[in-house]
């Protein structure tokens, strides 16, 4: 491949993956640099709704995939305190049949090597570990990107370059957005239990969503079923640095009390013995993603808090329209960028707006929760699904 056609990523998470996958699959060739010096089968349980699963298997990823999903054949929705099921959204073929494509929850460690092996299986993509795109410069003929790895600095050159370094992005401050994220008052637990840890009525294809006063819960099943993972929110005053923070089983259990958590839910929340925890950050949306033959994806673009599960699935969107783009103007990175940026931007604020929505839905107490409460027991699953048309309907092709 010449270099001519070379594409700089910054960030080998699944956002940088998947573009680098998509690329290549439209010719370029990519290099993607990754800060971290190994990629670990870490993290916690990702929802990939019908508008993500659909570019993975365009991709040809569906059967690397199949062995390690579990595709959920509905959504649950629980009243805290009393352990009411107040709607059940439906999932499974039905979704299927509505939106062409599946509904999956995977563990985000096996999303990861699939994505990595695939990654590495392709010649046109170079994956450097341990090494960090510091610095930019645009010129005529594309984008040199200054790297570090360790105390060894080097240049690498290409037609463009794609800031897929998550929340705290460099190539976003280089780009004149340097303000930090700000820190959203919460934190969430999360944690990785056998099956059989857990009561039996919660082991089954079922992503179960239980809503209480200034907290809500998350389970289902992952690892095709062998493990349950479990994501617990709450409010919090201070934030501790990282995303894999230790947590005291202690700790969660009393922030889930007896009082106003339903006794089956508690008996969830007690199952694991070890509890990582990581304090929730947004940033408002951004009026300009790039310039030149520069860009960014996914968190680094538009974070999203967790209550729409939607931050990988976005992500997984970008990655599709730009390698859409730049392979209809691989001669005019930066036009390409610009239209990318276009056809995204209004998108992504909105699902980011959508799930702050949900933030203050999901944590209300008293007569509110009564109302919401009330107001989803009315609506019914079916029409509350139809509510998402939009965000899981979305199609690739339409992006242009």
């Amino acid at each position: 491949m010449a270099s001519s056609r070379t594409i700089i990523i910054a960030g080998a998470g699944i956002g940088g993956l998947v573009a680098a996958l998509a690329l290549a699959k439209k010719g370029f060739r990519v290099t993607l640099f990754e800060q971290s010096p190994r990629l670990e089968e870490t993290g916690a349980g990702i929802q990939l709704s019908p508008n993500a699963t659909r570019v993975l298997i365009a991709l040809g990823l569906g059967e690397a995939l199949k062995p390690h999903i579990v595709a959920p054949e509905d959504i649950r929705v629980r009243k805290a305190s009393s352990a009411r099921e107040l709607l059940r959204v439906p999932l499974g073929q039905s979704a299927e049949l509505r939106y062409g494509a599946p509904y999956w929850v995977i563990h985000r460690g096996d999303l990861q090597t699939v994505l990595l092996e695939a990654a590495g299986a392709n010649p046109d993509i170079a994956l450097a570990l341990g090494a960090k795109v510091e610095d930019y410069a645009a010129h005529a003929n594309g984008v040199t990107a200054q790297t570090r790895r360790g105390t060894q600095v080097a240049d690498e050159h290409g037609i463009a370059l794609i800031g897929a370094d998550g929340l705290w992005s460099t190539i976003r401050a280089r780009l004149g957005d340097d303000t930090p994220p700000s820190f959203q008052r919460r934190t969430a637990w999360r944690a990785l239990v056998p099956a059989e840890a857990v009561p039996a009525e919660f082991r089954g294809p079922s992503v179960n969503l239980w809503l209480g006063r200034n907290a809500h819960l998350v389970h289902y099943p992952v690892k095709a079923g062998a493990l349950i993972n479990i994501v617990a929110i709450v409010r919090d005053g201070s934030a501790e640095p990282g995303w894999n923070n230790a947590g005291a089983r202690q700790e969660i259990l009393a922030r889930f009390s007896s009082w106003s958590w339903a006794e089956p839910a508690r008996a969830v929340l007690a199952a694991p013995q070890q509890w990582a925890k990581w304090a929730l950050y947004d940033r408002p949306p951004l009026s300009k993603w790039g310039e030149g033959p520069v860009t960014l994806l996914g968190d680094a673009a538009h974070p999203m808090l967790p209550f729409l599960a939607q931050g990988a699935a976005i992500a997984i969107e970008d990655a599709a329209v730009l390698a859409e783009y730049l392979g209809h103007s691989a001669d005019s990175p930066a036009k390409a960028m610009r239209s990318y940026e276009r056809a995204r931007r209004r998108r992504a604020a909105r699902v980011q707006h959508a799930a702050r929505r949900n933030d203050k839905r999901f944590h209300v107490w008293g007569a509110e929760a009564i109302i919401r409460n009330l107001a989803l027991r009315l609506m019914g699953g079916e029409y509350l699904l139809k509510r998402h048309d939009w965000l899981y309907g979305w199609q690739p092709d339409r992006a242009r």
